[in-house]
């Protein structure tokens, strides 16, 4: 009975780090683009995601709720997990590992963001606005901490991508396998020029 909760519940974190959470996280980085072509245009585009119908009840049900259960359970998962890394170091190893240090990494850097902008914006009214950004990442080590914050959530998902295709039995063969390694890894280099680029437009 515990194998088969366990086994569900691994399921489902794997299952809800892809849809609805990473989906978010392509979404989110590619609105946040809209800050390269200047204040107007971002403003505009994060405008309309902040108002979209029910978006209250989007942010929870698709949001927040399958974000914490894939939180907690991650934690669970990285500080449970027999890394064997220093033993072996073959590929997949360090995947592993990187895994479970960037998962530790982007949940500290979602909760600081989520505290910066959404609760900011709902216990002091603060517009949620390129201006926003602008002050956030105007300070070095606040620009350096959503660089590393940024890239570890895209290699969080990125990796998360190829164990979720081989958790749920999509990629069985060792050369499927790698074929899904590549296209990880190109994903991770776009996600990451997307987001980083971003970044610099804030305080070009």
């Amino acid at each position: 009975m515990a194998q088969d909760r366990e086994f569900f519940n691994r399921r489902l974190h794997s299952l809800l780090g892809v849809i609805p959470i990473g989906l978010f996280l392509v979404q989110h980085l590619m609105v946040n683009q809209f800050a390269r072509w200047g204040p107007e245009s971002f403003n505009t585009a994060a405008g309309i995601m902040g108002n979209l119908p029910f978006v209250l009840v989007l942010e929870i049900f698709v949001i927040y709720l399958p974000l914490i259960f894939h939180a907690v359970y991650g934690v669970y998962i990285a500080f449970t997990a027999k890394n064997n890394v220093s033993r072996y170091g073959y590929f997949r190893n360090w995947m592993f590992y990187l895994q479970r240090i960037t998962g530790i990494i982007t949940l500290i850097f979602i909760v600081w963001h989520v505290w910066e902008t959404r609760i900011a914006h709902a216990i002091y009214g603060t517009e949620v606005n390129f201006d926003m950004m602008v002050n956030i990442l105007d300070h070095p080590f606040m620009f350096w901490f959503y660089i590393i914050g940024v890239i570890s959530a895209v290699f969080h998902f990125a990796n998360g991508l190829w164990s979720f295709f081989v958790s749920w039995g999509l990629t069985i063969t060792p050369r499927s396998q790698r074929i899904v390694t590549y296209v990880t890894m190109i994903i991770f280099v776009a996600l990451s020029y997307v987001g980083v680029s971003t970044l610099f437009a804030f305080v070009s």
